[in-house]
């Protein structure tokens, strides 16, 4: 589709905010030219894709300040983004809005063991901080499937989890201290090196904002020593239903788990296929649980989940013997969406978190959906915590499908919300989810929130268009309790 040509004036603004953020970013700092700017075109939410007005590229927290500054006084909007793993949409760009790339801020700023924390800048890779400290037997638990790629800054941006969430907790419950830039420029500083922050606990209230509230420059974590011991075990069961018995089983007994993740028969085919982890193929549902800790605690503790498995109709049953055979068991789950990525010329990566007592009830309902709309679903999930990932499968090129998975997602995620859960447990609200909000949320709990996002940003330039499904100017929130003279977003591109 053929781009309407811009008049005179936009094309004198675009040259005007190029040349300023030149000035701000000298050299290779500034990318402006069409074909380039394809790059930033989508992040992981492929679905949707839209060319920024231009990237740049800072690489110093003072660079981000003036840029951020700048483009407040001018009323110019701004996407951060990191790796662009998102697969909510959390950094699709805006055409008339400032790409703010932050990949040059990938430097390790201070080791500290003895106080147990790592100060990076945000562009620094998930994996990156373990393997930095992995030499002194530490690493930093939060872990993502895409921890090779994504980043810290995109982490705290989505509040991230992983295979380790169930102990571990997720990205809020490991990070110390950030530093951010406002949208007016002001750099502050949140928390530190110490355990406990004092005051408002805005570290909470920046983890997990989507990049509507600040841009984060640096960030301290938490690190933690290695476990003496870590064992998996590998159980095939029956049916879904069956394993989601063993998740509640194990937990009910007291036992929690380092990783407890679940796969059904299709995602257990596409993972085996791809990684030779050695999984089994004749099950209809397969449990990876790790115990950590001391080993004798550890040894009790596989002890009891085999006899639960057992008890509620485990079908296999495989206990790691050393530590190549338990990464062997993890590197299948971990390679997951690539390797269904096989099998389909596309798939539509879903995030919403249930009560674990509703996992039987909501795999049935999706295995009903999946026959009415006629599209496969792989689901791969945190079962620990109920943090579902179907992969609903499909071919973009065959028109409607693209939006009868869009459908389908949207029934699973009202499924969630339905029975207790809510709808992202990891990924965000971003462009995807935007219009359930309401789905989830009153009105009046919509209205709180954006009165958050007006005491960080009031002229909304930053990443507008993710997470509302309507925005106000934040003068009308004062005085308003029900949604009117609402801004309505402009619709979201799609290939």
């Amino acid at each position: 589709m053929r781009m309407p040509t811009p008049d005179a004036g936009v094309i004198a603004r675009r040259r005007a905010i190029i040349e300023a953020m030149r000035q701000i970013v000298p050299g290779e700092g500034v990318i402006a030219e069409e074909r380039e700017l394809q790059v930033y075109e989508s992040d992981g939410l492929t679905a949707y894709r839209q060319p920024p007005l231009l990237a740049v590229l800072p690489t110093t927290t003072e660079q981000v300040s003036r840029i951020l500054r700048y483009c407040s006084d001018e009323g110019v909007r701004v996407v951060p983004r990191g790796a662009g793993t998102s697969l909510s949409g959390g950094a699709l760009p805006l055409a008339d809005g400032v790409l703010l790339g932050m990949g040059k801020f990938n430097k390790i700023l201070d080791i500290d063991y003895a106080n147990r924390c790592v100060t990076v800048q945000p562009g620094v890779t998930n994996l990156g901080i373990s393997n930095a400290v992995a030499h002194e037997g530490f690493y930093y638990a939060p872990d993502p499937s895409s921890q090779i790629a994504c980043t810290i800054g995109g982490n705290i941006a989505e509040n991230s989890g992983g295979v380790h969430c169930l102990k571990y907790g997720l990205t809020t419950n490991n990070v110390l201290g950030l530093e951010i830039v406002l949208m007016n420029g002001e750099v502050v500083r949140l928390g530190g090196g110490h355990l406990d922050a004092e005051g408002y606990d805005l570290l909470g209230l920046m983890t997990g904002s989507e990049g509507l509230l600040g841009v984060v420059t640096e960030v301290t974590v938490r690190i933690l020593k290695k476990p003496e011991t870590a064992r998996a075990l590998l159980i095939g069961f029956p049916s879904s239903a069956a394993a989601g018995d063993c998740v509640a089983g194990i937990i009910a007994a007291g036992i929690i788990p380092g990783g407890m993740e679940m796969m059904d028969r299709l995602a257990i085919s596409a993972a085996e296929d791809f990684a030779k982890a050695g999984y089994p193929r004749d099950v209809e549902a397969l449990l990876i649980v790790e115990l950590d800790g001391p080993s004798a605690e550890v040894d009790h503790l596989v002890r009891e989940v085999e006899r639960i498995a057992l008890t509620l109709g485990a079908i296999s049953l495989r206990i790691s013997t050393s530590e190549q055979e338990r990464l062997a068991f993890w590197a299948g789950r971990k390679a997951a969406f690539p390797a269904v990525g096989r099998i389909s010329p596309d798939y539509y990566c879903m995030d919403g978190t249930i009560p674990r007592k509703a996992l039987p009830l909501v795999l049935q309902r999706m295995e009903e959906m999946s026959a009415h709309y006629g599209l496969r679903v792989a689901n791969v999930f945190h079962a620990g915590d109920g943090n579902l990932h179907p992969l609903i499968l499909y071919d973009a090129n065959i028109p409607g499908e693209l939006e009868r998975t869009e459908a389908f997602g949207a029934d699973i995620l009202k499924l969630c919300v339905d029975v207790g859960g809510v709808l992202t447990g990891e990924h965000g609200v971003g462009v995807e989810k935007r219009d359930l909000m309401l789905y989830q949320f009153a009105e009046i709990d919509l209205d709180q929130q954006q009165r958050v996002k007006c005491a960080f940003d009031p002229k909304g330039l930053l990443n507008p268009g993710k997470m509302f499904p309507k925005l106000h100017r934040c003068a009308e929130l004062g005085r308003m309790h029900i949604h009117q003279g609402a801004l309505p977003f402009p619709d979201i591109p799609r290939f």
